[in-house]
């Protein structure tokens, strides 16, 4: 069983700064990570490895800084990893990164693709399930457990107040939720190899007989952002005190009322 691990590097959230011109995040000097849904996706490929035996290859796609994530990927259990960086890339939407994501991983033929659920960094949860889209093949979201059978998975899926137990045949595309499982530590040895490794780089030019330039990078997105900015904290509410219990209600409703809330 061949499986693919989609992850991506993300900056610490804590740290975010933005470029208030191209409405893009700042990177450069900004400590980064693996986004935590994507190390779940990991951990999940590399269970599967442990108990049915499977070759896990990680891709990233981001800048040259972007191996760091791959070594860390290696480190923790994976047999490969490939990091898709170009600057033709560079500023891509999730449509343009499911383009590329897909182009690359039609040069693999893997049975299983696993993702994160969603960045942390844009949390919009479509790259996964337009990657899929992109190579025609099923897709089920929102996974807290991945069983490998012969021929497909199956997957215990959330969804509100229940789960649902879903069958995909192979190739098929599972995202991962954070809290699905606890990722293993990198190990000592798998450090050491991870950082003598070779990690390929396929660019443009790699994936081009697959990839249209017109819809990649920041100019050929199709979704552009209008404006960024930093959340704002919310100001201190207003305490009433020594309020009956009807006082108190008549209160809150007349202020929802004078929201247009109710």
């Amino acid at each position: 069983m061949k499986i693919a691990v989609c992850i991506k590097q993300v900056p610490d959230t804590t740290e975010v700064r933005l470029d208030p011109k191209t409405n893009t995040l700042i990177r450069d000097g900004v400590p980064s990570i693996i986004n935590p849904d994507d190390k779940a996706a990991l951990e999940a490929a590399l269970r599967i490895k442990d108990g049915a035996g499977a070759s896990v290859t990680a891709i990233c796609m981001g800048p040259p800084q972007a191996d760091v994530a791959l070594r860390e990927a290696l480190a923790m259990g994976c047999d490969n990893a490939i990091l898709l960086s170009a600057r033709e890339f560079g500023g891509s939407d999730t449509y343009a990164t499911a383009t590329i994501l897909a182009a690359a991983l039609k040069k693999g033929d893997y049975d299983l693709i696993i993702a994160g659920r969603q960045a942390i960094d844009g949390d919009t949860a479509q790259v996964g399930p337009q990657v899929a889209e992109r190579l025609g093949i099923p897709q089920i979201s929102y996974a807290e457990e991945i069983r490998a059978e012969a021929d497909g998975v199956v997957v215990k899926r959330q969804y509100e107040d229940c789960y649902h137990l879903i069958e995909a045949k192979f190739p098929c595309l599972v995202t991962v939720l954070a809290e699905a499982v606890q990722p293993r530590h990198m190990t000592v040895r798998g450090t050491v190899e991870a950082y003598a490794a070779d990690i390929p780089v396929l660019g443009f030019e790699d994936l081009k007989d697959g990839l249209n330039p017109d819809w990649i990078g920041l100019k050929g997105s199709p979704t552009n952002v209008v404006k960024s900015f930093a959340k704002q904290l919310k100001g201190q509410g207003i305490r009433l005190a020594g309020l009956s219990e009807d006082e108190a209600v008549n209160t809150i409703v007349q202020k929802l009322d004078e929201l247009c809330i109710i």
